[in-house]
């Protein structure tokens, strides 16, 4: 089955997200927002991870991590498919244990409604 994720790719994209409301917690920061011209039918979203955090073995290890996060968000609760998200990790992640991060993870997008 193909994923229902589409990655931002323009700079004017995170910019204007970067400017949108904002959900923080102890494992990311969550960026969201209307984008006009972006498709409906895919989730807009793109996950970050600063170089501060480690090497690219640790940085892609979370990346991983929070696709297969939103992977399952989407099978479990509603995501607003009408926002662009602009996910940017913190070095917590690391340090914690899966399915603690998804429990809060879930339940910042839940607030997001």
């Amino acid at each position: 089955m193909r994923s229902k994720i589409l990655a931002l790719s323009k700079n004017e994209e995170f910019k204007k997200l970067l400017k949108k409301k904002k959900i923080s917690n102890k494992y990311v920061t969550i960026f969201y927002g209307n984008l006009n011209d972006m498709n409906n039918k895919k989730l807009n979203i793109s996950f970050v991870t600063k170089k501060k955090i480690g090497n690219a073995v640790k940085r892609n290890k979370i990346k991983r991590r929070l696709r297969n996060i939103v992977n399952d968000a989407i099978k479990e609760i509603s995501i607003k498919f009408n926002y662009s998200y602009l996910v940017i990790a913190k070095p917590t992640m690391l340090s914690n244990e899966y399915t603690n991060i998804k429990e809060t993870l879930l339940k910042s997008f839940e607030q997001i409604k």
